[in-house]
């Protein structure tokens, strides 16, 4: 027996490489709780963990990107790729860049003006012009990660506004929908036609770029506000809600505020899928709904001050990923991180995917911030719980910078390996198909060129590579925009599978290859 097993594994490896793949299913996926970056073999190519890793990249007040208003676009453009180069080698899989901060953005738009923290001006270009959001969607696939659209629905003014408003901005062509509030402006949510002008904007924003994501943060009514001598300033919603009252509306006022921002999230979830079904849509609203929701949670009172039932968007499936923000420590008596994601965790009672809103910017470095080792033990929790499938990190700059070693630490512990994206199983469609591969040697025998493509033209987002040197597994995802591979190793080259990995996170079958 032991013979004739050397006798074929011999015919295998001196079979051409021209000749036709063979077909195997794709391995089930690894338990995301430690995924290895090699792999001993003993039954087939490994399985690759399954985990969202994202980080959002905050332009409103340039927390993020471009460091400053007005900078040269040669130097945007460096300081996004140096974010996306970042993020890919720490093994991230999204990124979450936000394009409209104020009734403005980030990217070429017939209903709003450009961002004055692009340019310095709102309603000026880039010059010499580019689109910045067209430009991160592709930078961004080219490095296999997914580009999520940050978007804020109703905010029209930040108090870091310093540029006048642009004539096409809402305030100016709607100013009866837009109401001054504290040191802000706010597109009123309970106006109809603020509701469809955002929905105008996403809308646009999903039909024009090749986005994989529209992604709501935890703003929809402003948090409250006070004057000079401390009291608490009302919304100045009162014409929307005597419109309501004289149409009969029964409604208290806190629940039709609710209502509003509530139809809001419902109808942008369903209009989204019409448009794109592989398009997602997800927010990340604050990490306590209610004072006591979990039974330790206290203090602020999102459904109330902010008129957010973010408890009810995920109960109802109107999101395909919630990221609730817990941005406590895991030793916080008060609240902490991992009772927070565990209350969160039993509100899924759609099962969609819940990724934990994470703080590393708090790691600072400096007396009284948080170690490195608080998020790299906050991404173990996540791991084990059996109701997160990832986390997301607030925000760039504090990978960029690395404090305490961040960035260096996250690879070497949990980002040793790459993750690809839960599966959105709700999302209809099928698994990709096998794609076409080659292999060619290399130079020497622990090397090849990987040729690659879909066997169906289907677009593909990334591929997974499952290469075996010696008697090692190496995987890695190579984004899908790429056809040619070039494989090299520690020990001689036996054996590749590829698959294919579309929009919504499905791996077909392996196609398998032997170096000749």
């Amino acid at each position: 027996m032991m013979n004739t097993m050397r006798l074929l594994l011999a015919v295998l490896l001196t079979a051409s490489c021209a000749s036709a793949p063979r077909v195997t299913p794709a391995p089930p996926e690894a338990p995301p709780g430690a995924p290895p970056g090699e792999y001993v073999p003993g039954s087939g190519p490994p399985p690759v963990a399954r985990e969202f890793r994202g980080v959002w990249v905050a332009t409103v007040s340039n927390i993020d990107w471009p460091s400053v208003k007005g900078l040269p676009v040669d130097s945007q453009k460096a300081e996004l790729l140096a974010i996306l180069d970042r993020a890919a080698a720490l093994k991230l899989n999204a990124v979450i860049f936000q394009v409209r901060t104020t009734g403005d953005a980030l990217y070429a738009s017939e209903l709003e003006p450009w961002s004055e923290y692009l340019t310095g001006v709102m309603g000026r270009a880039p010059n010499p012009f580019y689109d910045p959001l067209e430009f991160a969607v592709q930078a961004a696939h080219e490095r296999g990660l997914e580009l999520h659209a940050w978007l804020n629905p109703y905010r029209a003014r930040h108090p870091s506004s310093q540029s006048p408003l642009a004539s096409n901005h809402l305030a100016v062509t709607r100013p009866d929908i837009v109401r001054p509030y504290g040191t802000h402006l706010w597109m009123d949510p309970g106006e109809r036609a603020v509701q469809d002008h955002t929905t105008a904007v996403v809308l646009d924003v999903v039909r024009r770029y090749d986005i994989d994501a529209i992604h709501f943060d935890d703003y929809f009514y402003p948090y409250r506000e006070r004057d000079a001598v401390g009291a608490e300033i009302p919304f100045p919603d009162d014409p929307s809600w005597k419109r309501y009252v004289d149409g009969g509306g029964k409604l208290s006022r806190s629940d039709w505020r609710r209502n509003n921002v509530d139809e809001l999230v419902r109808r942008l979830h369903g209009e989204i899928r019409a448009v794109k079904p592989w398009v997602k849509f997800g927010v990340s609203p604050i990490g306590i709904w209610r004072p006591g929701y979990p039974a330790e949670g206290c203090c602020f009172d999102a459904y109330e001050s902010i008129y957010a039932d973010s408890r009810k968007w995920l109960a109802e499936g109107w999101l395909d990923y919630f990221v609730p923000q817990l941005y406590r420590q895991m030793s916080d008596p008060l609240m902490n991180y991992g009772v927070m994601l565990g209350w969160w965790s039993q509100q899924n009672v759609k099962q969609r995917q819940v990724y934990a809103g994470m703080i590393p910017s708090r790691v600072t470095g400096r007396p009284g911030g948080w170690r490195a080792d608080e998020i790299v033990g906050q991404i173990y929790v996540a791991r084990g719980h059996p109701g997160a499938s990832g986390h997301v990190h607030f925000s760039a700059k504090a990978l960029m910078q690395s404090a305490d070693s961040l960035a260096e630490k996250l690879m070497r512990t949990v980002y040793r390996a790459p993750a690809l994206v839960p599966v959105s199983d709700w999302v209809q469609g099928s698994a990709p198909a096998r794609p076409r591969v080659t292999l060619a040697p290399g130079p020497n025998a622990n090397s090849a060129t990987l040729s690659v493509s879909a066997s169906d033209g289907a677009p593909v987002r990334v591929w997974v590579v499952r290469a075996l040197y010696g008697d090692r597994w190496i995987v890695e995802i190579i984004p899908g925009t790429r056809d040619r591979i070039e494989l090299t190793g520690p020990a001689p080259l036996r054996e590749v599978t590829v698959s294919a990995v579309d929009r919504n996170g499905k791996e077909g079958p392996l196609a398998v290859v032997r170096r000749p």
